[in-house]
């Protein structure tokens, strides 16, 4: 009975989260869905962080620069060699993921405070990095797709033909954002809850335990860089496509502070609560603006809304969701 209920519970909620997916275009308008599918780029970089940071307890605050790697790629590809924008997202995540994993060697030797502050500087370095090699990224002034072919990018012709169906260009990236975020979801949650996850959280937990128990380290720290930047990288390419134009101040140290505050407030070791911290990010300045519009109100609201939530929700919105569900899941599971 227990095993049932373990397939069945996942198997509902997801098929709860497809039935929201496909019907929330459906209720806002052309520009919301827009709005929406910028926070899925938010959602799937913070997904991958949370493997990293929430699970194995590798602080990273340079995920910014590696969304950067992930939306050059696409640029790059779409600009000088005149792909389709939509087949580069997997190659902007194996880039970016490359690059992970090769932060990921050097960071074996580092942890806590010193691990964050050497993928902060990776960040901080990003984008003088990416004005240096010029011929490739445009320098200062970036890449934009406004200089390919209509048929290259999505959203340059006003509509998007899928199967058959047309629809408007804000409407596809919604559905495509979302739809990989949905999919990187449920990879992320197949990974957490194997054998990897469980070498992640004994990681986390105490490396000196994990390294007695026979988990090998250096394999699964690396591993756990590596796949976090294939979820930055995707998050990145699908930035690039959505805005039409990469340049350096597009992915600069805020953006990486941003995904960290979206996974403190989604819930650091939980996956169903980051949808909310994609959405806090996403929408909290926008409000906290029509609260108030005096000078420097609109940040002080944002700081002060972060602050509530860290100190009413310690584990965040994940840690809230779990204790709502609790009396339900724990009557689920003692049933006979």
């Amino acid at each position: 009975m227990r095993r049932v209920l373990g397939i069945a519970v996942p198997l509902l909620a997801a098929a709860a989260a497809v039935g929201v997916f496909l019907l929330v275009p459906h209720l806002v308008s052309d520009f919301h869905s827009r709005d929406l599918a910028e926070a899925g780029v938010f959602f799937i970089a913070i997904v991958g962080l949370n493997l990293l940071t929430g699970y194995t307890g590798q602080i990273s605050l340079g995920h910014g620069a590696l969304m950067a790697i992930g939306g050059y790629t696409t640029a790059a590809l779409v600009v000088h060699e005149h792909w389709r924008d939509v087949w580069t997202i997997p190659l902007a995540g194996i880039a970016a993921g490359i690059v992970g994993f090769l932060i990921g060697i050097p960071a074996l030797r580092l942890s806590g405070l010193y691990l964050a502050l050497a993928t902060f500087a990776f960040a901080v370095a990003m984008p003088s990095l990416l004005k240096k090699f010029s011929g490739l990224t445009g320098g200062s002034q970036g890449l934009s797709f406004l200089e390919s072919s209509p048929f290259q990018v999505t959203g340059l012709k006003g509509t998007v033909t899928v199967f058959g169906h047309t629809t408007t260009a804000n409407h596809f990236l919604y559905y495509l954002t979302w739809g990989i975020g949905l999919v990187g979801l449920a990879i992320a949650w197949l990974i957490v809850r194997g054998r990897f996850g469980r070498a992640f959280r004994a990681i986390r937990d105490s490396e000196a335990a994990a390294a007695s128990a026979g988990v090998n380290l250096p394999l699964y720290k690396t591993l756990a860089f590596a796949l976090s930047g294939v979820y930055a990288g995707v998050a990145g390419s699908l930035f690039a496509i959505q805005s039409e134009i990469v340049n350096p101040l597009s992915f600069t140290v805020l953006l990486s502070i941003l995904i960290v505050v979206g996974a403190v407030v989604g819930g650091l070791g939980s996956l169903p609560g980051l949808v909310l911290g994609a959405l806090f990010i996403k929408y909290l300045p926008s409000l906290a603006g029509h609260v108030s519009t005096r000078p420097g109100a609109p940040d002080f609201i944002y700081g002060a809304a972060i602050i509530l939530v860290v100190i009413l929700l310690p584990g965040g919105a994940g840690g809230l969701l779990g204790r709502l569900f609790a009396p339900l899941t724990t009557w689920l599971y003692t049933r006979r």
